[in-house]
């Protein structure tokens, strides 16, 4: 009986309960809460198991589903260039929203040593993306290199033609069966959600993070402010489709972002979110990983332009408009390729400190609480990735509108219930 009317709540309702319970957890239970993430680490394992495969699969379909070249440069250029457009008003907004925050205060770092990471050229960033040994590729995860992989053999199929037509079928057959792994998985995604949340609250508790608080309160605004203004009004005014029912339809993938932290991990949430919206499975298998790879406005936009700003202030270090604009361009060009994986936004705030002069210092301090900042920034990320897929998906003929406009539960993600 019970079972029974469980089976019957959707989706996406058992993981925001499972995101409450959790907040609720920590909070009742404290530190005692941490012996909870084992759950969120069982999830997200099984998670991470399904990204090489799927990822491999998926992209290789994708490319040999869309065909003609001209299709693909196409709705490659289209897509790259909203990734930029979008990467370039965060860095904007990060500006804006940090600038208007006192969050130094009196506030005083204690003086700590960091190694500054090293951080490849743009050359050696081109090179990396080309696998010696796609085999290692997908043994170590390497997703922008699998991505690469998969987009060459793609390209190779379609270019070979008929002789190709077997191994074109063992792709299509690969991506069907992860598909359904990927349902199977997903079950766990409430009781994952909820000893993430559990964990999170316990360890780091409300008191650890009021001494940050305006710092995580502007990334926080900041992002929301990105996705509501930039995602939404491109949602409404470039596809001319309803902010309201993209945001209702996205917030399954914006709740596993946000507990988990993590692009990649997500990944199969955000697909299945994406063609609950309509958007074809042959695009949405192509952009949606090529986003949690370089789509990052949180990391890459938002994140290093507020925190840059912090250090700054703490530090008693004025900034200029030279200053600004640096940090802007880089935090802009700096997201291109950033790995979908908690903590990777630290590289990039790396490079833009370098840039401005500021002292690498302040990078210890911020990464006391860069997970509880990591949240917000992924779930920004993720819903950029599904606003890209909606609105270049409806200007190529890739969108069913009638299935985005379909107010009943998407049978995709119901099915995971």
């Amino acid at each position: 009986m019970i079972i029974q009317t469980l089976s019957k709540i959707p989706f996406w309702q058992k993981v925001l309960a499972g995101f409450a319970l959790g907040i609720l957890t920590g909070v009742v239970l404290g530190e005692s809460a941490t012996v909870l993430k084992p759950l969120g680490d069982l999830f997200i394992a099984a998670i991470k198991m399904l990204v090489a495969p799927l990822v491999l699969c998926a992209i290789v379909v994708s490319i040999t589903s869309l065909g003609s070249s001209s299709n693909l440069k196409r709705l490659s250029f289209k897509t790259l260039a909203l990734f930029m457009l979008t990467g370039t008003l965060a860095s904007l907004i990060g500006l804006a929203v940090g600038s208007s925050f006192d969050m130094g205060g009196t506030m005083q770092l204690a003086s700590t040593e960091v190694r500054e990471r090293v951080v490849p050229g743009f050359a050696q960033v081109l090179l990396d993306m080309i696998p010696v040994n796609p085999f290692a590729s997908l043994t170590n995860g390497k997703v922008l290199q699998i991505i690469v992989f998969a987009a060459l053999v793609g390209i190779a199929i379609n270019a070979v033609g008929e002789k190709a037509e077997p191994l074109k079928k063992v792709f299509d057959a690969g991506a069907e069966v992860m598909f359904q792994l990927t349902r199977m998985v997903l079950k766990l995604t409430p009781i994952g959600v909820f000893g993430l949340m559990a964990w999170v609250v316990g360890e780091y508790g409300l008191s650890t993070l009021l001494p940050l608080g305006k710092f995580i309160i502007a990334i926080y605004v900041a992002a929301l402010i990105h996705i509501v203004f930039v995602y939404g009004g491109l949602v409404k005014f470039a596809a001319r489709l309803s902010p309201v029912q993209f945001f209702r339809k996205a917030m399954p993938a914006q709740l596993v972002a946000f507990s988990t932290a993590s692009s990649f991990g997500t990944l199969p949430v955000t697909t299945k979110c994406a063609e609950s919206m309509g958007v074809s499975k042959r695009y949405s298998a192509f952009v949606l990983p090529m986003g949690a790879t370089m789509n990052m406005d949180g990391c890459g936009g938002i994140y290093p332009a507020i925190a840059a700003i912090f250090i700054a202030q703490i530090y008693g270090i004025p900034l200029d408009m030279t200053d600004y604009m640096l940090i802007a361009v880089t935090a802009t060009v700096a997201s291109v390729g950033t790995a979908g994986v908690p903590g990777s936004a630290m590289v990039m705030l790396t490079v833009t400190l370098g840039v401005v002069g500021l002292p690498l210092e302040g990078i210890a301090f911020i990464a006391a609480i860069d997970r509880v900042i990591d949240m917000i920034r992924t779930c920004t990320n993720v819903t950029g990735d599904m606003m890209t897929a909606v609105v270049v998906g409806n200007s190529e003929g890739e969108l069913d509108r009638e299935r985005f406009y379909n107010t009943e539960e998407d049978k995709v993600i119901a099915d995971n219930a």
